[in-house]
């Protein structure tokens, strides 16, 4: 691996990014359970918190930790759910192939039912005292025929719909991924992405098997048992039409007792694998911690227990899916018998041939063979709607900060930002902002310091409106931000944090983050800004650099610069700089700092700073404690005050010279 940097200190991995190395796990999985290849797409449809995990270190439940809601996935939900998905416009120009799969599925049901029939039919011609070879020829010719056709309409069907059912998978995939995307600040900082991610996948993929199976099994089959039972007392006996309905009926009831009894192991499984998932994203994510305390055995161990609590729930549904086939097996086999002796016993007295006895033999059991499917269809739809309980919950969940109906995109004049007596409390906090009114004029630069814990932060994230506030208000150009669309808010604010995060993607992706339709020579003119043209001509592959994950093969002051120029590409009106050189040395510190002098060129400027060398060029500064400003003014002007500003220049001073001597010494 290859550090791109001088200053780097961080470890480094391969580049490999932890969602494909999970799915590489998570490939592993199916294939020890199936012994089978497994599609890398495809997770197991499984499932965080479980009795064996109450006590392992960091182990909660899955609800309480991500906060994310459950809704109603009842059949009937789902039902409609799936009603509106299939109805929606994008979807229209699929409206004629879904009308001819379903044909397809009607005729294949029918050609299984009548296809017994030509076949009895063909041994009563053999056996029977007008024996015809072309007459039977041509009644197993249909035979073959039918047979061929209800077996194969349906694969026709099936590269018919494809099509269909990715499209609507996509719908609901996207829907999902951007609604998620929009909630709100407060919900990203409490859910883990692997969870997220696998409440998506999951009900997604149960959404396929609903349309699936209700469209082209539910139904159908049942279609297909009112045929049977119709030629079979018309044909043959009403007595074996009247078996045929009872033990479909026996199937249908035992089938539904045990799917339900096994709910609730599913619910437990699916906890069990959305916790696997995230404790997997959230470890290889935070990789450079686990080496740092020396931790793989320790995560190794976290692993290796959710994943025990995983297959005992496994094992648990593995065994009631056994007892719920065999039991299926025996009512099938119990009626096929009846209907067998009820025949034989009429062949017998001469009411039918010995070939009608073939054909209900042969139609009872074409029809078991999709009553096996309806059954497993059955435990499907109860799987998947239990698998969709998550995603409803997700996709009603309402973001705490919305856009009002009657909201307006910034009109900007020039970038002032007013705050007018603001107060906020975090909900996890007891202290907060109270009563902060300052005004930033545009084209100015504002500071704000003070102790940690006093505020400064929070001030920033009531700019970009991540929460409301509760009292107060405020402004950018004279307009309130509530009654401003959030997205042209954002648009025109440029954000340079403590901690600058990457993509793992090429070092031009990243800075084109800023503004995609930079043109080439304004992305190397916000380098240039930035103060990083030169290392990224001198990089091997140039812009086009992979960065790695979050940006790790970077040192501290590059990803800085990087945030930088892309807050210079963007060009907003105003720059918000968040602690953005508390993080290096202080010859780095130094470089930066030029950059972000450079950035703030005519720029309205609001800046969160601990090390208060950093602000002392500001035109205000304001210093924060317990929440209210309790000094303002210029650099000279608080170091003239002797106030909590003095104290904390005063405090970092002797620590910046007690430094320096001891650097001098170790030269010494």
């Amino acid at each position: 691996m290859r550090r791109f940097g001088e200053e780097a200190k961080t470890f480094t991995l391969p580049a490999v990014r932890s969602g494909t190395l999970t799915a590489l796990l998570t490939w592993g999985w199916r294939q020890a359970r199936t012994g089978k290849p497994a599609e890398l797409w495809r997770f197991p449809r499984c499932a965080p918190i479980y009795p064996g995990m109450a006590n392992h270190p960091r182990a909660a439940s899955a609800t309480d930790v991500d906060a994310i809601g459950t809704g109603d996935a009842g059949l009937g939900a789902s039902l409609v759910r799936i009603g509106k998905i299939m109805a929606r416009p994008e979807l229209a120009k699929w409206r004629p192939v879904m009308v001819i799969a379903l044909v397809l599925t009607l005729a294949s049901k029918v050609f299984a039912v009548y296809a017994p029939v030509f076949f009895g039919d063909a041994i009563n011609r053999m056996t029977g005292p007008n024996a015809a070879m072309a007459a039977v020829i041509m009644l197993l010719t249909w035979w073959t025929g039918a047979r061929l056709l209800s077996s194969n309409l349906p694969y026709l069907r099936d590269a018919l719909f494809a099509p269909v059912s990715q499209d609507a998978q996509r719908l609901i995939a996207v829907e999902s991924y951007g609604h998620a995307q929009g909630l709100s600040l407060a919900f990203h900082q409490t859910r883990r992405t692997g969870a997220l991610n696998r409440v998506i996948d999951r009900g997604v993929a149960a959404l396929d098997y609903l349309i699936r199976f209700l469209a082209f099994n539910i139904g159908p089959t049942l279609i297909e048992l009112a045929l049977a039972a119709f030629v079979l007392s018309t044909r043959y006996s009403w007595v074996s039409a009247l078996v045929a309905v009872v033990v479909v009926g026996l199937y249908a009831v035992f089938t539904g007792l045990l799917t339900n009894w096994r709910t609730e192991q599913r619910r437990k499984l699916n906890a069990a694998d959305t916790e696997l998932r995230a404790l997997a994203v959230d470890s290889l994510t935070n990789f450079e911690t686990v080496k740092a305390f020396a931790a793989e055995t320790r995560e190794t161990e976290r692993y290796d227990a959710a994943m025990r609590v995983y297959n005992k729930n496994m094992v648990e549904v593995s065994r009631s899916l056994a007892l719920l086939n065999a039991g299926q097996d025996v009512i099938m086999a119990l009626g096929l018998t009846a209907v067998a002796g009820i025949t034989a016993v009429a062949t017998f007295n001469g009411q039918v041939q010995a070939g009608d006895m073939a054909a209900v033999v042969l139609i009872m059991s074409n029809l078991y063979r999709p009553l096996s499917v309806l059954g497993w269809a059955f435990r499907e739809i109860k799987q998947g709607a239990i698998d969709l309980e998550k995603l409803y919950g997700l996709l009603d969940m309402k973001p705490e900060v919305s856009d009002a109906q009657d909201a307006k995109p910034l009109q900007v004049k020039g970038g002032e930002v007013r705050f007018e007596n603001v107060s906020f409390t975090h909900d996890a906090r007891s202290a907060g902002i109270d009563g902060v009114s300052f005004t930033v004029p545009a084209g100015t630069k504002l500071a704000v310091v003070g102790p940690s814990g006093s505020g400064k932060s929070t001030l920033l994230k009531l700019l970009f409106r991540f929460y409301d506030t509760k009292g107060g208000s405020v402004f950018v150009d004279g307009q309130d931000v509530r009654g401003l669309k959030q997205e042209s808010l954002r648009d025109n604010i440029g954000l340079v944090p403590q901690e600058v995060v990457l993509f793992n993607a090429s070092m031009k992706e990243n800075l084109l983050y800023g503004r995609p339709d930079a043109s080439d020579e304004e992305l190397r003119e916000a380098a240039r800004r930035a103060q990083l043209l030169e290392f990224i001509d001198k990089l091997p592959k140039g812009w086009e650099t992979r960065v790695g994950e979050r940006g790790v093969k970077l040192s501290g002051g590059e990803r800085q610069r990087v945030g930088i120029a892309r807050a210079i590409l963007k060009n907003p009106a105003i720059l918000v700089l968040d602690e953005a050189t508390s993080a290096l040395d202080s010859a780095t510190e130094a470089d930066v700092q030029g950059a972000l002098d450079e950035a703030a060129k005519g720029r309205t400027t609001l800046m969160v700073a601990h090390r208060l060398s950093t602000v002392a060029g500001a035109d205000e500064i304001i210093v924060l404690s317990e929440g209210k400003i309790v000094e303002r003014g210029t650099h000279h002007e608080l170091l003239d005050a002797g106030g909590l500003y003095a104290d904390l220049w005063s405090r970092q001073s002797r620590a910046h010279d007690l430094a320096a001597e001891a650097a001098a010494q170790r030269v010494a």
